[in-house]
């Protein structure tokens, strides 16, 4: 790995800005690899666009924005259709299910899970969602361990909530392993 960029996009609200904090911080911290993460989001609190950009890599990184995707998560069918196009050749695109309908065709994997509705019915808080999703870009993409992955999110999140994000870690990792099981991509 010379250089693998990953791009968290949906609205504000959603986490996503936390989601490439961590996923940055594993790979830096956990995994003593380079990492650069950067966030933008529109002028609305909520609900406004919103992306976290994380380039990983085993050298010193010298442009801190994403280029050429390698990983996209794409929270909303607006995040979607606005970021896929920099989704390389080969590329992976993990969509929220229920809240990205248009899935783009192109040179690159894409995997559907119901990101939102299993941090809302399986683990009983929405707001865990984008632990959920971090968890899947952990399982699809390899760039970290899972392990390590696990450390970050709980030394980033309260105390108080700590458990509740390890489970929703968890099982965004393994829907995320389910749903690619098969199909070569994990």
């Amino acid at each position: 790995m010379s250089r693998y960029e990953l791009r968290f996009t949906g609205s504000g609200g959603q986490g996503l800005i936390t989601a490439g904090i961590i996923m940055a911080k594993t790979a830096s911290i956990f995994e003593g690899k380079q990492a650069v993460q950067s966030q933008s989001y529109g002028p609305e609190a909520r609900g406004g666009a919103s992306k976290s950009e994380v380039i990983i890599s085993d050298e010193p990184i010298d442009y801190p924005k994403v280029t050429r995707c390698d990983a996209l998560l794409a929270m909303t069918q607006q995040a979607c259709d606005k970021y896929f196009h920099d989704l390389k050749q080969g590329g992976m695109l993990l969509v929220d299910s229920e809240l990205v309908k248009n899935i783009p065709e192109g040179g690159f994997r894409t995997v559907s899970m119901p990101i939102m509705q299993t941090a809302k019915l399986d683990l009983g808080r929405e707001i865990v969602a984008n632990i959920v999703a971090l968890g899947a870009m952990v399982a699809l993409t390899g760039i970290v361990s899972r392990k390590n992955a696990e450390q970050a999110v709980m030394s980033s999140v309260p105390v108080a909530f700590a458990e509740l994000n390890r489970k929703a870690f968890n099982t965004g990792f393994d829907r995320a392993m389910e749903a690619t099981a098969g199909l070569g991509l994990s």
